[in-house]
């Protein structure tokens, strides 16, 4: 008996503490915008990656999604440049390409386009689009449950980002499985930046961003 009301207690204990860093991450990670009229124009946006398809083959809404709210802000004049970061951890997986084709495919000129081969985690795709491609001031591409631990991992690097929220797919099995995972992703993101200091898996040479003037 007394076992178990210690594991209950522990149980509280736990759970306070995700709720805790989930608000604390909502709360840094707090300038999104819905809108591509009212969203200020900065000079580049960070488009973050996911798989294109899901499970035999079906199309992914995450990704497809992703690639339209990108090539909104670049036809309304929002941004001057794109920086495509994503998981390319084989051969046969390519996010950053995948995304890099469609802009292209979708009438974005492929040299405002540049690929970041080494965002394998948001992590890296944040600390890398400043230290690799010079970004600071600009503009985060994703869903908003994405975008929230996004931009507390910008701020609290000393970047000045805000978010562009793509669709969703709410109520959908996909999307509790996604905001599953996000309460901890958020938890790690919190001990990578807080506690353990966590640095990209790569860095490398710095690349050349061509921004359209």
């Amino acid at each position: 008996m007394q076992t178990l009301k210690w594991f209950f207690i522990l149980f509280i204990v736990g759970v306070m503490i995700l709720y805790s860093i989930d608000r604390y991450v909502v709360k840094m990670g707090n300038m999104l915008y819905d809108s591509v009229e009212k969203i200020p124009s900065k000079d580049a946006a960070l488009l973050l990656g996911t798989a294109k398809y899901v499970k035999r083959g079906k199309q992914n809404y995450f990704y497809m999604y992703r690639i339209r709210a990108a090539v909104a802000l670049w036809k309304a004049g929002k941004i001057k440049a794109i920086v495509v970061s994503g998981d390319n951890g084989t051969r046969y997986y390519d996010e950053a390409t995948a995304m890099y084709k469609d802009l292209v495919k979708a009438g974005i000129p492929a040299k405002y386009i540049s690929k970041d081969y080494a965002g394998f985690r948001t992590l890296d795709s944040v600390i890398r689009a400043e230290a690799i491609f010079g970004l600071k001031d600009y503009i985060i591409i994703s869903q908003k449950f994405h975008l929230e631990r996004a931009l507390f991992l910008a701020k609290v690097k000393g970047q000045k980002a805000i978010g562009f929220i793509a669709k969703d797919i709410p109520g959908t099995k996909a999307a509790y499985k996604m905001q599953l995972r996000e309460y901890l992703a958020r938890v790690k993101a919190f001990l990578d930046v807080y506690i353990l200091n966590t640095q990209p898996k790569f860095y490398g040479k710095k690349e050349k961003v061509t921004y359209k003037k």
